[in-house]
C-alpha cells in the first residue's frame, strides 16, 4: 500500500514536471550608483530592456533603482558579496581599491575598440579578480566638464574654488588648486544654492533636467577624459549559474548595445549644448597655451597617479590598450 502511494506521488510529480520549463528563467536585481532616473543613467535602463528582450524566459533583470537602495561607496561590496548581483558603478568610486578602474575614464578608444584592443578582456580578468563579478561592458559615454558659477578670465582663475565632485575628478582639481568637495548627485542642486560649492564636474547630460544650470552659466568648453566610466558588473555567483549559451548571448548582447550607446550620447550631447546655451550657459576657454596645460594636467595626473599604484609596465600597457 506505501508503494503503491509513494509511485502514485512520484507519477504526480513528473507529470507536473512535464509541464513546467525545462529551465527556469534566472531574475537579479541591479543597482546605480545614481538614480536610475537620472539623464546619465538613460542608457543603463535601454541596456537593462534590450538583455530582458533578448533573453526572455532564461535571464532577466530588474533595476530596481540607485543610492537610496543601496548606498553608493557601498556598491563593490554588494556585488562581490552577492547581495545585489548587478551593478552600474561609477570606475571613479572603485580607483583606490583598484587602480586599473581609471583607465576607463582616461581611454580614448570607443567600447567597441576596446573589445578590439585586449582592454576589455583585461578588465574581465581584472574585475574578476578584485570584485568576484565578470565585467560585462559600459553603458555610459561622455566627456566631462567644469562647470562654474562665475566666468573664469584665465587658468589662474580656477584656485581656490570649491567645486563639487564624485571622486572622479579630485587629483585634476587640485592640480589646478580646487578645492574637491564629494558631494553626491542628489544633493548637488542643495549645495550650489548654498554656497557650499562654486561649481562641479559633470558631463552635459543631466546638467539643465536637474536645474543645475540655474546657479551655474558658464562652463571650461574643454572636454576631458573622452570615455566616461559607467560600467556593469554582474556577480559570479549569478554568472556561474547560467549556462554557456546565456552567458555568451548576455556577452553578445552588451557588444551590440555599446554602438548604439555611443550614438544615443552623442546625439542628446549635441540637443542638450544648444538647450544649455539657450537657457544662458557660456562656453569658456583660455589661451592656446593655457587649453593645452588644462588638458595635459587632466590627463598627466591621473597618469602618474596610476603609475605610482601599479608601476611603469603595468601603466604601458594599459595606455597602450586603451590607445594612449
Amino acid at each position: 500500500m506505501l508503494r503503491s502511494a509513494f509511485l502514485a506521488a512520484a507519477g504526480a510529480v513528473l507529470a507536473l514536471a512535464a509541464f513546467a520549463p525545462a529551465h527556469a528563467e534566472t531574475t537579479v536585481r541591479a543597482v546605480s550608483f545614481i538614480p536610475k532616473n537620472n539623464p546619465v543613467m538613460n542608457q543603463a535602463n535601454a541596456w537593462v530592456a534590450e538583455v530582458n528582450a533578448a533573453l526572455k524566459g532564461e535571464f532577466q533583470i530588474n533595476y530596481v533603482g540607485g543610492p537610496e537602495v543601496v548606498p553608493r561607496y557601498q556598491l563593490a561590496d554588494a556585488v562581490r558579496n552577492n547581495i545585489v548581483p548587478i551593478i552600474f558603478p561609477a570606475g571613479g568610486d572603485l580607483q583606490d581599491e583598484m587602480p586599473q578602474t581609471l583607465a576607463y575614464t582616461l581611454s580614448k578608444l570607443s567600447p567597441s575598440e576596446e573589445r578590439k584592443s585586449g582592454f576589455y578582456d583585461y578588465m574581465v580578468g581584472e574585475v574578476a579578480k578584485k570584485y568576484n563579478a565578470r565585467y560585462l561592458g559600459r553603458v555610459q559615454m561622455s566627456p566631462f566638464y567644469f562647470w562654474l558659477k562665475k566666468e573664469p578670465k584665465a587658468l589662474a582663475d580656477l584656485k581656490g574654488l570649491k567645486m563639487r565632485t564624485g571622486s572622479l575628478y579630485d587629483k585634476f582639481m587640485k592640480a589646478l588648486g580646487m578645492t574637491p568637495v564629494n558631494i553626491n548627485a542628489p544633493e548637488t542642486f542643495t549645495a550650489l544654492e548654498g554656497g557650499v560649492v562654486d561649481g562641479l564636474g559633470w558631463p552635459v547630460s543631466g546638467m539643465r533636467q536637474q536645474g543645475w544650470n540655474k546657479h551655474v552659466k558658464f562652463v571650461v568648453d574643454l572636454p576631458f577624459y573622452g570615455q566616461s566610466n559607467i560600467i556593469a558588473m554582474l556577480s559570479h555567483a549569478e554568472w556561474n549559474k547560467l549556462k554557456p549559451d546565456v552567458q555568451k548571448k548576455l556577452v553578445d548582447v552588451t557588444a551590440a548595445f555599446e554602438p548604439k550607446m555611443v550614438a544615443y550620447y552623442t546625439a542628446e550631447n549635441e540637443k542638450e549644448w544648444g538647450e544649455l546655451e539657450k537657457a544662458g550657459m557660456k562656453r569658456v576657454k583660455f589661451s592656446e597655451a593655457e587649453n593645452k596645460q588644462y588638458l595635459d594636467t587632466a590627463y598627466n595626473v591621473e597618469w602618474a597617479w596610476l603609475e605610482s599604484k601599479l608601476g611603469k609596465d603595468e601603466t604601458a600597457k594599459l595606455r597602450k590598450l586603451t590607445g594612449n
